[in-house]
């Protein structure tokens, strides 16, 4: 039994829905996987905050045509795909399909979309060697808590550079009045 216009329409809108909320949209070939297979990648998607659709290649067309941010997709658009939509951790959801990709062999990306752009393979690994959201966080946390630290130590560092000052000045002074007194006597 096929779907029906209604499931269709269904399917479609779901589908604009996951694109809205998407920033990247890689398409795989999937051809040879078995359903425990893509569950598994679904999996490995959703534990990075990334959607794995499968869906047919025209519901795909359709949920695109009307969106100029995601229509290069249509040049993808052939054989069977599954399609790995990012929110926001690029390189997490690139590194997750490369581990699956590595234990399965049977998959290959065929490009991705990313602000109305077709992106190649290339494109698509520069992505992954990006640092990921945390990453980045714990870099500006250390940047941040490094700020303070080196002020800290600044201005401890005066204090104790004055306070040997002042023992200094005692110790030198009396140095200068013992020699003073000795050239006196000298003379």
């Amino acid at each position: 039994m096929g779907r029906t216009l209604e499931n269709k329409k269904e399917i479609v809108a779901d589908l604009e829905s996951l694109l809205a909320d998407a920033q990247l949209a890689l398409v795989v070939n999937y051809q040879g996987l078995s359903v425990a297979e893509i569950t598994q990648l679904r999996t490995k998607m959703y534990e990075v905050g990334s959607v794995c659709k499968v869906t047919k290649n025209t519901l795909m067309g359709i949920a695109v045509k009307e969106q100029s941010n995601w229509q290069p997709m249509t040049e993808f658009l052939q054989g069977t795909n599954a399609f790995i939509l990012v929110k926001d951790n690029f390189p997490g959801a690139i590194k997750a399909y490369e581990e699956f990709q590595k234990v399965s062999k049977k998959t290959e990306i065929r490009g991705g979309v990313m602000e109305g752009r077709a992106l190649s393979l290339q494109d698509i690994q520069a992505l992954k060697d990006l640092p990921t959201k945390e990453e980045l966080m714990a870099r500006i946390a250390g940047g941040i808590k490094a700020v303070p630290t080196k002020l800290a130590v600044g201005i401890n560092a005066v204090p104790k550079k004055l306070a040997v000052g002042i023992n200094e000045v005692p110790s030198k002074l009396v140095r200068a009045i013992k020699a003073v007194s000795e050239k006196d006597q000298a003379a």
